[in-house]
């Protein structure tokens, strides 16, 4: 779970990193996943591979649930990331006043870009949502491999849902960001993923294996697959907030 908190990841990449036998990493990922606290989605480069990924809000509400089942004292907020972090449009890093009265060190905002395949939409989609949910705290971009214009399902339900305007935005290859800066690289597709360049100063990567909403990849499609893939993007967003605050802090 440890390993899966960090980004998706296939089955043979667990067993390298657990150093345990295949059979028993699987039995361990069937109990997780019969337990709601990890889920399993079939790769959209190699239809062989499932990548499998934390459910963090199910991960929040069983803390919750077997807080409360030890003491009522211990009861737990589920579903929420801890406080500070921007989830609610606050600040992940900033140079406030120390408690001593004191001024805090100010702390740089971590650069985040997401690739896709396109560029059209899990990635503006993300880069947008990181913006608004950091609050001008974290330097948030976006590219593709192959990158094509911005659909415009994405545009509205960005529009709809959160009052962002993406209908702007201007579709960037990967590979002509790769010499700027960057702390992390988020992929949101396995294809994505496999066509990585290089980036300057190595950045740490992150993956997270979301279906394409206008391939239908799901089994959704429309309007629909777009709010379901906002919906996903947004509460990893908000749970990957405290973890960039941790690493800048």
């Amino acid at each position: 779970m440890r390993e899966l908190a960090r980004g998706d990841r296939r089955v043979r990449e667990l067993v390298s990193a657990t150093g345990q036998p295949q059979n028993l990493v699987s039995y361990h990922l069937r109990q997780l996943r019969e337990s709601g606290l990890v889920r399993a989605r079939r790769s959209s480069f190699d239809a062989r591979d499932m990548y499998y990924s934390l459910d963090l809000s199910g991960c929040s509400r069983a803390l919750a649930d077997a807080a409360a089942a030890l003491h009522p004292a211990l009861v737990l907020v589920p579903g929420s990331p801890a406080a500070g972090t921007a989830a609610d449009g606050g600040t992940v890093a900033d140079g406030g006043t120390a408690a001593d009265g004191g001024t805090a060190v100010r702390r740089p905002h971590p650069a985040v870009l997401f690739v896709c395949t396109g560029n059209s939409s899990r990635s503006p989609m993300a880069e947008a949502l990181l913006r608004y949910r950091a609050a001008g705290q974290v330097r948030a971009a976006s590219a593709g491999i192959r990158p094509k214009p911005v659909h415009p399902d994405a545009v509205a339900v960005m529009r709809d849902r959160y009052r962002i305007d993406i209908s702007r935005h201007r579709s960037a290859q990967a590979g002509a960001v790769g010499a700027q800066p960057f702390d992390y690289v988020v992929s949101l597709c396995d294809k994505a993923r496999e066509a990585l360049p290089e980036f300057a100063g190595r950045p740490a990567r992150i993956h997270w294996s979301l279906p394409d909403p206008a391939a239908g990849e799901d089994g959704l499609a429309g309007h629909v697959a777009f709010e379901r893939t906002a919906d996903e993007l947004d509460g990893r967003i908000r749970f990957l907030l405290p973890a960039l605050a941790e690493a800048t802090a």
